[in-house]
């Protein structure tokens, strides 16, 4: 069996990448990634002696490289492979068109001519947009509001179009916002508790009120291979993880674990352009699968606050090169 993971270097791919290679023995990745700012090969560490595992530096945006990683074939491709920062996608919305559908675009047209068996489209609750109320379910109309997730619907749409057209074999899963050890540090949950354990203020988006529903990162890889192996082709599943908050209660959770105040510690800043209120899974479909999340949110919170005051050599190179949003 031999599988394609792009993107394997990043925050999910790499635990996806050591999950996967963990519940199968026979199992061979080709891990084509485009080492960008965010990627890591110290994700990878524990198996970097595991000859079932090959990287190929290289982006999903060239036929060429792909074509390469793919070799005579493999039976399956999981696309982990994205810009995901909605800062960023609001700065330089390009780079998230080119890679997040036109990359997705390449790796689709090497499925349509029979070298990829099954296609696994790793995408993100924002397609659906804001939701006042209720839950989005997988039947939802996509109304995305920030080029970052306007990229990843329009990658979707593709999946899905290659799937009715051409017969691909096609499965998409949208999880929620995942949090937990080795994140970059550009993202809510690192980025506060970097700059807590430094001693120094977080931001508040306007009056912190936005809610999100959040997902551990061992979770979010046990959805995706899940699906993988147990999806109907064709299908959209929602992974989330059940646990609702705030981004205030978030902040004061954080606050309460780095033992800081928050008039001391908290910097309110103008809201972000184009702001969603709130997101929320309707998460039946995985769950008829077999699939449900295991990590208590407490739990893995205090678990990856322990993790980054454990490992602050790894993110601090990243606060030296400047990198970090708002921070």
């Amino acid at each position: 069996m031999r599988w394609l993971v792009t993107g394997g270097l990043g925050f999910i791919g790499a635990r996806f990448v050591r999950l996967a290679l963990q519940a199968h023995p026979a199992l061979e990745i080709v891990n084509l990634d485009a080492v960008t700012y965010a990627a890591s090969e110290e994700r990878l560490e524990e198996i970097a002696d595991d000859r079932r595992h090959r990287l190929v530096r290289g982006s999903i945006c060239d036929a060429d490289a792909v074509a390469h990683a793919i070799g005579a074939g493999v039976d399956a491709a999981i696309n982990f492979a994205a810009e995901t920062h909605v800062d960023r996608s609001i700065e330089e919305p390009e780079s998230f068109v080119k890679t997040d559908v036109l990359g997705t675009h390449v790796l689709l047209e090497a499925a349509r001519h029979g070298r990829i068996a099954r296609f696994l489209q790793v995408s993100t609750d924002e397609v659906y947009g804001n939701v006042a109320q209720g839950v989005s379910s997988e039947t939802d109309p996509l109304r995305p509001r920030s080029p970052y997730s306007a990229s990843k619907a329009g990658g979707d749409l593709l999946a899905s179009a290659y799937a009715s057209t051409y017969g691909v074999s096609v499965l998409i899963t949208r999880g929620s916002n995942t949090y937990g050890p080795y994140q970059y540090p550009e993202k809510l949950v690192p980025l506060f508790i970097t700059n807590l354990l430094d001693d120094r203020p977080v931001p508040m988006y306007g009056d912190g009120l936005q809610v999100r529903d959040w997902l551990h990162v061992d979770d979010h890889a046990r959805g995706v291979l899940h699906v993988l192996e147990h999806g109907e082709t064709g299908g959209v599943y929602n992974l989330g993880g059940g646990n609702e908050r705030t981004n205030l209660e978030i902040t004061r959770m954080l606050l309460d674990a780095c033992s800081r105040q928050f008039d001391s510690h908290v910097d309110y800043v103008t809201d972000r352009l184009g702001h969603d209120r709130r997101y929320a899974l309707d998460c039946r479909r995985a769950a008829a699968l077999g699939w449900r999340p295991q990590v208590p949110f407490d739990d893995g919170l205090c678990a990856t606050v322990a993790w980054y005051r454990g490992h602050a050599s790894w993110w601090r190179r990243y606060r030296r090169g400047g990198a970090w949003v708002r921070s």
